[in-house]
């Protein structure tokens, strides 16, 4: 695929007007402070799936609504006080897995949580969470991208970003885990989630969202007809009548509008080939990002970034970080 967006030049400068509802702070902090009128009740059940270099547990902790959400915690067995941690959010469709589909972290010599999304792992990687509130109270596209998105109360997102704000600090509760040096992580809808939970939760240290999902979304629309961002456009090429309300309700949830509130120290990717999340989506997050911050830029690259290539990256940024 050859280059499609904005020259690079332009990326670099992209600044777009920012749709913001006037009660975004509002909406989230209420939002979350309903959440936390439910116990976190945090729950690590060791278990053994093999593994001679890492202490493997089953995580349980109440998310939106108290709803309990899975995940796992792997920490280097060979530690000698409380780790850093990085809490890791799934791609879209992907759940949880295994233990063993997670090994980079702990091995690099950090905690490593990483938690499952509701209702997702049936695409690649199995889940272990259901969202147990369905479509979210109107007629949906097939996915995610269109459940509730007629009201920012129903809408799908309230409840992921929720349950990532929560996931911190089920993390941060682990005796092992050093609480003041919490990284969040994640690719593609693993990166929009990852700038969500970095603006929501100010206390996280560093941010690495890669080629982030759920960022710029009618310009992405305009952009692309890949998914999953054509279940929006598909939803409005049907509910003809209902676009504003529907791109009202997305400016709750846009990347762009939480990284103007984000301070931690960020690393971000983009494929300048990328027709899932376009490169001008990522660059206006990250040109709005409020705290230090880098990018790793993949000229010839679509939607895996700079694979193995970047893990490399984020290791070393990392662990010159800490």
């Amino acid at each position: 695929m050859p280059l499609f967006d904005l020259p690079l030049e332009q990326l670099k400068a992209y600044q777009p007007e920012r749709a913001e509802p006037s009660d975004f702070d509002a909406f989230w902090q209420a939002t979350l402070a309903e959440a936390r009128h439910h116990p976190l009740n945090a729950v690590f059940d060791q278990v053994d799936y093999g593994l001679q270099a890492q202490e493997t547990f089953d995580v349980t902790f109440n998310g939106f609504g108290g709803q309990a959400v899975k995940g796992w915690l792997l920490l280097p067995r060979r530690r000698a006080g409380p780790l850093p941690c990085v809490v890791e959010y799934i791609g879209y469709g992907g759940g949880r897995g295994f233990p063993t589909d997670w090994l980079l972290w702990s091995s690099v010599g950090y905690a490593h949580l990483i938690m499952d999304t509701r209702g997702q792992g049936s695409s690649w990687l199995f889940g272990a969470t259901p969202d147990l509130y369905g479509q979210g109270g109107n007629p949906s596209i097939p996915g995610f991208m269109t459940q509730g998105i007629l009201n920012p109360q129903h809408y799908y997102y309230r409840r992921v970003f929720t349950d990532a704000v929560r996931a911190v600090e089920a993390a941060r509760s682990h005796p092992a885990v050093d609480p003041d040096r919490i990284a969040v992580a994640g690719g593609s809808q693993g990166g929009g989630i990852t700038i969500a939970a970095a603006a929501l939760d100010p206390t996280v240290n560093v941010a690495m969202p890669d080629v982030p999902f759920l960022c710029h979304y009618r310009r992405a629309t305009e952009l692309v007809d890949t998914a999953p961002y054509n279940e929006i456009t598909r939803f409005c090429l049907t509910h003809r009548d209902k676009i504003e309300t529907v791109f009202h309700t997305l400016s709750y949830f846009d990347g762009v509008n939480f990284a103007v509130r984000a301070r931690a120290t960020a690393l971000f990717s983009v494929g300048l080939m990328d027709q899932i999340c376009p490169p001008s989506t990522v660059f206006a997050a990250y040109n709005y990002w409020g705290g230090q911050k880098d990018i790793r830029i993949y000229p010839y690259n679509q939607h895996e970034g700079g694979g193995t290539f970047h893990t490399v990256e984020k290791v070393r940024f990392l662990t010159g970080l800490w």
